[in-house]
């Protein structure tokens, strides 16, 4: 399942367009940032509540393809411009992480 495939079933918001066609692996959800270094695995969906430039910074360190913010998050401009820079997808759901996380899972398992 791609990113673009997870956009179209989720209806979800993209706020830029990166990484559309990578393979997504997983899902991890946490808004402890040093829980997500610690744990989250390359090719993962980030959900998060965060919406400071950090957050970016750590997805495209561990090469998330992508971030969720959930309950209609709207990142920080300075997250949204280093996302882009880092090609790091950023989406928005107007669902709770709980209602997102069951999707993925149902998704990608």
């Amino acid at each position: 399942m791609t990113v673009k495939d997870i956009i179209e079933k989720l209806e979800l918001k993209c706020l830029n367009e990166a990484n559309l066609f990578t393979e997504v692996t997983g899902a991890y959800a946490s808004d402890l940032l040093s829980d997500v270094m610690g744990n989250a695995r390359a090719g993962q969906i980030w959900v998060t509540m965060q919406t400071h430039k950090n957050v970016s910074a750590i997805a495209s360190l561990k090469d998330l393809p992508a971030i969720i913010l959930v309950h209609g998050a709207v990142p920080d401009i300075d997250m949204l411009e280093h996302a882009r820079e880092e090609e790091v997808c950023v989406l928005v759901s107007k669902e709770a992480t709980f209602q997102v996380c069951g999707k993925l899972y149902a998704l990608i398992g």
